[in-house]
């Protein structure tokens, strides 16, 4: 039988010709969806020449430091958060922007610290003191406290009818696994610093409710913070602090209509009778017509450009933003990457000076130290400015303590000035519970350190000594830092926590006042006429980013607003809880670290 060859120019030519033809069809489908995208620019582009254009913001989820976007593989999509610099140049930019009339805010389930919900509220209040309009607008199931302590600054402040209000004062429910690891057989064995009394991280593992200490400073935290909060509601809407304490204290506030009644909102509206109101603005007949430019997209394309503008201007001044728990490596303030910043800032002979945000309640002893290291050199040569965010406490204290100048909101959370090692113990564990047993085999006497092995009286007294070791260096650098006498540093310390205001009360910070303010100062001081700033880490704009969110647009049948808050589906008191297995995973070595994690509700 004779074997059939096939000619090999019939198999290539079809496998060629189909190449081609799905060649042919991706790059159809790509530059349809890039032209889509300059359609779309351009489009935004005439948009904001218009006269009656308005600024659509939309205040949802997580508000970081730092705005950032990230590819989500399973769902293939973009996975956004806006940056507190983005909002606060956005508004500082319409503000004097001739196309923008004003402003349409929406809030529904905002998720940040008290101090960033301050910058916000600060730079909305300066926003409608130049003359233009802003439009509040709260719906959904609740609108939180935090969501009313933003929307008191705004006159024209509107809810959705029958939408439920908190006004309840502040509150934290910390909770404890002592019980839980007693019942596993977990033993987790714990170094504080000397007299570390308020470096209450540690509580958790030790007992099944708050020390004394530790109830003394939250309950000292959250009254100052309570105080500064309906202090500056009391202002706006002209109801004095004692009726708001009155009102929380009795629920008077539950609903849109009883916050009308004690002048939280304007009115109650539905959303249409919102777009009318926008459309009575503007002197336009139709809602149709309404002219809305997403806020996000407005500022991050406006701050993308100013930046590269700034770059081929020489920036004299750096605004370094450093946020997270600090590590020496990961996706948050990680010491390789803060480092990085501030080293190329000092040895750039045109930044004149450096501004450091700091959000972090701590994190890696060793980490901090190389930072502060990087603020002590660039301090030499060019001063070194520290604006603190919602919490710069611990490690966050420590690398902000070389600078020249510190500057913090009232409300934000510092200080904890204390050090901590947990070295769990799991031998009775595995034991009891599995059935597992260890030996060991070493040739020295401390060889064989384990967590299956429980440390003894010498060894826990060896890192004891190490931990203190720390915790006096902690002590000496504030001492210098600060100028002050290191037995009192020691009082102020012990891992304790403080709001801003206390804290620039004893000596700790220097000013009270924003990331604005700090940037002012900082100019002032290196004498800085006209402050040309460039940001770390680098503001970028991924192809990628810009082809899936308009991919999103399309399938959604519109122009997507601010979307920032995550495509994830996971419910999100599981993300929280998952993202603190996480952060305690990475835990290595001599930690510096806020003394709990306050969630104020």
């Amino acid at each position: 039988m004779t074997e059939k060859r096939i000619s090999f120019w019939k198999i290539f030519w079809p496998a060629f010709t189909a190449i081609i033809v799905a060649t042919l069809v991706y790059l159809l489908v790509f530059f349809g969806i890039i032209g889509g995208i300059i359609a779309n620019v351009s489009d935004e582009e005439s948009d904001e020449n218009s006269s009656k254009t308005i600024l659509h913001m939309t205040l949802e989820g997580e508000i970081a430091e730092n705005s950032s976007s990230k590819l989500n593989p399973s769902s293939f999509s973009i996975d956004k958060k806006i940056g507190l610099s983005d909002i606060l140049f956005g508004l500082e930019k319409a503000e004097t922007d001739p196309n923008i009339k004003g402003l349409y805010l929406e809030l529904s389930n905002v998720n940040c610290g008290i101090s960033t919900a301050r910058e916000i509220r600060r730079g909305l209040s300066k926003f409608q003191k130049s003359g233009k309009f802003i439009i509040a607008y709260s719906s959904g199931e609740i609108v939180t406290q935090k969501q009313l302590y933003l929307t008191t600054a705004i006159k024209d402040s509107y809810g959705f009818p029958g939408t439920m209000v908190e006004f309840l004062g502040l509150g934290t429910t910390p909770m404890f696994f002592k019980n839980t690891l007693d019942l596993l057989g977990v033993e987790m064995q714990v170094i504080r610093g000397r007299s570390n009394d308020f470096k209450s991280a540690v509580e958790p593992y030790l007992h099944s409710k708050m020390s004394d200490s530790s109830r003394l400073q939250t309950t000292q935290l959250l009254n100052n913070i309570w105080k500064e909060v309906r202090g500056e509601i009391s202002k706006d809407i002209q109801t004095d602090t004692a009726k708001l304490s009155e009102i929380a204290n009795n629920a008077l506030v539950t609903s849109v209509e009883e916050g009308v009644s004690y002048h939280f909102f304007k009115a109650a509206k539905y959303e249409d009778e919102i777009l009318d109101l926008l459309t009575k603005k503007v002197n336009i007949e139709s809602a149709d017509d309404l002219d809305l430019v997403p806020f996000e997209k407005y500022a991050r394309k406006h701050f993308y450009n100013q930046q590269i503008s700034n770059n081929l201007s020489k920036p004299n001044v750096a605004i370094i933003l450093a946020e997270g728990g600090i590590s020496v490596d990961g996706d948050e303030l990680s010491s390789d990457n803060v480092a990085k910043y501030i080293r190329e800032a000092r040895l750039d002979e045109n930044i004149k000076t450096i501004v450091l945000r700091v959000n972090s309640p701590g994190g890696s002893a060793l980490a901090s130290d190389i930072i502060w290291r990087e603020v002590v050199l660039a301090n030499k040569s060019k001063k070194v400015v520290v604006s603190m965010g919602d919490v710069a406490a611990s490690g966050g204290y420590y690398i902000s303590t070389a600078a020249s100048y510190i500057f913090a909101e009232p409300t934000t959370i510092t200080g904890s000035i204390g050090v901590f090692g947990i070295i769990p113990y799991t031998g009775k564990f595995f034991q009891d519970k599995l059935g597992i047993s260890f030996d060991k085999v070493s040739t020295n006497k401390h060889s064989s350190l384990s967590l299956n092995h429980k440390l003894t009286p010498e060894e826990l007294l060896l890192i004891q000594n190490q931990v203190d070791k720390i915790y006096t260096d902690f002590l000496r650098k504030v001492s210098e830092g600060r100028k002050m006498k290191t037995e009192r540093v020691h009082r102020y310390a012990r891992g304790r926590v403080w709001t801003g205001s206390d804290a620039k009360k004893i000596g700790l910070v220097d000013e009270l006042g924003g990331l604005n303010d700090a940037i002012a100062y900082a100019a002032k001081q290196a004498k800085v006429d006209k402050v040309i700033p460039r940001y770390w880490p680098e503001k970028k704009l991924e192809p990628m980013e810009e082809i899936l969110n308009q991919l999103e647009d399309i399938k959604e049948g519109k122009n997507a607003n601010s979307s920032n808050i995550t495509n994830s589906k996971i419910p999100a008191s599981l993300q929280k809880y998952y993202a603190e297995l996480i952060k305690l995973e990475s835990m290595q070595g001599i930690q510096m670290r806020m003394p709990f994690n306050l969630e104020i509700h």
